[in-house]
């Protein structure tokens, strides 16, 4: 069904804080812009209270209901970016598998992926306008109700993070049934990965039609490959996401928006990271940031990387640990942010001493 005339992905509001941009391509800003990795949770009532009734992955399936959620957080705090509320198992969904979100136990796939045979289940092809669509009307609606008040963040999981929740049928703590594809059946988990970034491709540049200002890639479990797992498995598709979005961007007369990798615990490929075609690197909190400025050598603008669990803190503390934090990391290539993403339990006020302390800290400080 097409959108009204007035929600159509184009005539946004024009953006009044472009801080976050800005950070994002290397320039320098007024202040450290700052935004938190599931900042539309669960830890807000009002969160909770719009989900209360609704089915998960049937919330993700409204536009309506997505726009509202993302839109929450920044009714509340000065971010510098929203993200739009999303899950990286829609893609999974689109190939045709089932999921179902268990109160407790998080994403559980009823039939995951046993043996390179069951690829044959999944679609081999998708159009993500079809199976992805109401994805981006999310998008453009969200745009639009934002009116040009901060940038608005699409996201997608990475291959390798994907194809682990496809074969372990949820979470896990070795994701060793994922990794025995690797060890036993090599060329079965490439053909996976690259079907799964053919996918991812489509679905990136399909967001910024839609409204996306800046694109997340999301490699949530790049801490259970070693190194050269990861440089076999996880980086040539990342580098191949950056290097194929951004020609189909040009190819199709879309803006060249920033992009970001975020590889959790992949310390030991900050450097490839870094010459991976992304113009910010998302850090988790078990890096220092003078390691991580090092070994990344002002290529690219770093993201993180305070510990979630900080917030737990007092308020007093938060501020101390977040002066900490920008002091170590300089003003200047920096988005600050949580080493991965809020917890349901966190208190909002909590939430807010952090947001508050990093604009205080960094405002009109020298870059």
């Amino acid at each position: 069904m097409e959108q009204p005339e007035h929600l159509q992905p184009r005539g946004f509001p024009p953006l009044k804080n472009d801080t976050f941009l800005r950070a994002a391509r290397g320039e320098e800003c007024r202040h450290v812009p700052v935004w938190c990795m599931r900042q539309a949770g669960r830890y807000l009532p009002e969160f909770r209270e719009t989900r209360a009734s609704q089915d998960f992955f049937a919330s993700c399936r409204s536009p309506e209901v997505c726009c509202e959620l993302t839109l929450q957080p920044l009714r509340r705090f000065s971010l510098d970016a929203a993200i739009i509320f999303s899950d990286i198992l829609v893609i999974p969904q689109a190939l045709g598998m089932e999921i179902r979100m268990e109160p407790g136990r998080g994403p559980v796939f009823p039939e995951p992926l046993k043996g390179p045979k069951d690829l044959q289940k999944l679609k081999p092809t998708v159009d993500v306008s079809q199976e992805l669509g109401y994805v981006f009307r999310a998008i453009t609606l969200t745009r639009h109700k934002i009116g040009g008040q901060v940038p608005l963040i699409g996201f997608t999981g990475a291959p390798w993070t994907l194809m682990t929740y496809m074969i372990e049928g949820g979470g896990s703590n070795t994701m060793s049934k994922a990794k025995r594809w690797l060890y036993q059946d090599a060329s079965a988990s490439h053909q996976l990965l690259q079907q799964l970034t053919d996918v991812i491709v489509d679905y990136l540049v399909g967001q910024v039609a839609a409204g996306a200002q800046v694109l997340q890639v999301f490699e949530s479990h790049a801490g259970c490959l070693g190194p050269q797992q990861f440089a076999d498995f996880s980086l040539p598709y990342l580098r191949e996401i950056s290097r194929r979005v951004k020609q189909k961007l040009k190819a199709e007369g879309l803006e060249q928006v920033p992009m970001i990798i975020f590889a959790k615990d992949a310390h030991y490929a900050l450097d490839d990271l870094s010459q991976s075609g992304y113009e910010v690197v998302g850090l988790d909190w078990t890096i220092r940031p003078q390691e991580a400025r090092e070994k990344t050598r002002k290529r690219v603008t770093l993201q993180g990387n305070l510990d979630p669990c900080a917030l737990y803190a007092n308020k007093d503390a938060i501020e101390a640990m977040v002066k900490q934090m920008l002091e170590a990391f300089g003003c200047r290539g920096y988005i600050a942010n949580l080493g991965h993403g809020l917890y349901p339990d966190m208190d909002p006020e909590h939430v807010g001493a952090f947001i508050s302390a990093v604009h205080k800290y960094s405002e009109k400080k020298e870059n």
